[in-house]
């Protein structure tokens, strides 16, 4: 990607993020503006407290700032509606967790279906859509099972297929691989990146893990609610050595 073909997608512009604690104020983001523009693979490193989870919530539109703007292609998202909000983020952001989020009584296939029913989106297509994503993860034989039957790893497939199933232009991924075995998480990764690199979504990865970060195309260090320094790659990651899976 050059800068030529540069788009802005999500843009921050001075936000801040204040919690009111009784008497205390706590500013858990101090004046971040970043820029994450469309089809690229950018992470947000970090230690525990430097405020990445805190902007994480910002950039998935899980969560208003105190102050500054957020606007996506240009649209500014701090005048919306709470529902406004929720419609937007449902077919624009799809989300990988750490912890996978599944539901524990529901099968593969209805988990990953979940988020269509916000969409109004026609119970058979539904079907087809989760079904196919599925197999693109290599999950075609685990459909119909529950969580409880499937590994750590198969979990976090149905969880990647789950984030694709309303094709958002962006993937949001907090900590994907930190509840996996290696190669288990270097097979997630490999996946995070085939999105990237063959899908052309623009993905986000939160993470403290340095190794991790270093196959973004661009690493925005957190530290103390700001963003300390932006670190320019200078290939992109699909000509870069990968997570092994050993």
């Amino acid at each position: 990607m050059t800068a030529q073909s540069l788009v802005p997608l999500i843009q921050l512009h001075d936000v801040w993020k204040t919690y009111v604690m009784g008497e205390e104020k706590l500013d858990v983001l101090r004046g971040v503006t970043l820029t994450i523009n469309k089809g690229e693979f950018v992470a947000i490193l970090g230690p525990s407290g430097s405020g990445k989870s805190t902007l994480m919530n910002q950039l998935g539109l899980l969560d208003v700032p105190t102050k500054g703007k957020i606007t996506l292609e240009g649209r500014d998202l701090t005048t919306l509606s709470e529902n406004e909000m929720a419609l937007v983020r449902g077919k624009t952001i799809g989300f990988i967790f750490q912890q996978f989020n599944l539901i524990p009584t529901l099968t593969a296939v209805e988990n990953v279906m979940l988020p269509t029913l916000f969409q109004g989106i026609a119970e058979e297509e539904r079907v087809v859509r989760g079904r196919k994503l599925l197999t693109m993860v290599g999950l075609d034989h685990r459909m119909d099972h529950k969580p409880g039957q499937l590994s750590g790893g198969q979990q976090q497939r149905v969880a990647i297929a789950r984030s694709l199933v309303n094709d958002p232009s962006i993937i949001l991924a907090d900590e994907p691989t930190g509840n996996l075995d290696s190669i288990s998480g270097a097979q997630i990764f490999e996946m995070l990146i085939h999105l990237h690199r063959d899908e052309h979504k623009t993905v986000i990865l939160i993470t403290h893990d340095e190794e991790l970060a270093h196959h973004a195309q661009r690493i925005a260090y957190m530290k103390d609610g700001r963003v300390d320094r932006i670190e320019e790659k200078a290939t992109k990651n699909s000509s870069r050595k990968r997570p092994r899976a050993e």
